[in-house]
């Protein structure tokens, strides 16, 4: 019975070790482009806009147009709040009416 429990520990233990390198090992920038992407696809705010994503060593450039400032806004927090990202170069620009 102490060896099952001792198994246990050590079994969970291992577990929670793995986990903790995992949360600290860097996403990749593709991983980042997509989950910047599909943020800025399901925002309603932001969604429809002519944005451009690109991510090199985990800094993200957004491009492109929007209808509004908070948009732009918008879309650099959105991009700001995906683990993993570095900075935001914020390069959107407001489409003139």
């Amino acid at each position: 019975m102490k060896i099952k429990r001792l198994a246990l520990s050590l079994l969970l233990f291992l577990s929670m070790l793995m986990t903790a390198f995992a949360a600290d090992k860097p996403k990749s920038d593709d991983y980042l482009n997509d989950t910047v992407r599909s943020r800025l696809a399901a925002d309603s705010l932001v969604k429809g806009g002519k944005i451009e994503v690109e991510v090199k060593a985990g800094v993200v450039t957004l491009s492109g147009k929007v209808q509004e400032q908070k948009q732009k806004d918008k879309a650099e927090h959105l991009a700001k709040k995906v683990s993993g990202v570095k900075s935001v170069v914020n390069k959107l620009t407001l489409e003139k009416p």
